[in-house]
C-alpha cells in the first residue's frame, strides 16, 4: 500500500541549529531515502523551499487568486514529504519514526487512494 509521509517542522527550529547540525540531519534524510530507496519502499521524497516561497492559489466562482504564503498561519510548517510503498500502516509509522525530523518535527502519515477507486 503506498503512503504519503508528511514531514512537518518549525522552520525557526531548524535554522536555530548550527549550520555543521543542519548539514548532518540532512546527510542523515538523503542515506536514509537511499537506503529506503535501495529496499523498493521509496517511490519519491523531496524537501521544500522555506514557507516564505510558498503562492496559495483559490478559485472562487471563476476568479483566481494567488496569495504568498502558505494558507494557514501554523506553528509547524510543511517541510517536504516521502511516498512509500509498504505491505501496512505499521510500517509506513516505523519508516516514518526513524526519519531524522521526526526527532524535532513531526510525520503525518496518510493512505494514498489509488486512481480509479470508488472510495
Amino acid at each position: 500500500m503506498k503512503y504519503l509521509c508528511l514531514v512537518y517542522l518549525e522552520e525557526k527550529i531548524l535554522k536555530g541549529f548550527p549550520s555543521d547540525t543542519r548539514r548532518a540531519i540532512s546527510d542523515d534524510a538523503m542515506s536514509y531515502c537511499e537506503k529506503l530507496q535501495k529496499a523498493g519502499r521509496l517511490l519519491a521524497a523531496s524537501p521544500l523551499h522555506p514557507v516564505e516561497t510558498a503562492t496559495t492559489v483559490r478559485v472562487r466562482e471563476g476568479t483566481i487568486s494567488a496569495t504568498d504564503g502558505p494558507f494557514a498561519e501554523t506553528k509547524e510548517q510543511l517541510g517536504g514529504f516521502l511516498m512509500i510503498d509498504v505491505p501496512d500502516l505499521n510500517d509506513a509509522i516505523r519508516i516514518a519514526a526513524q526519519f531524522p525530523a521526526a526527532k524535532f518535527g513531526s510525520i503525518e502519515v496518510r493512505p494514498m487512494k489509488e486512481l480509479g477507486c470508488a472510495d
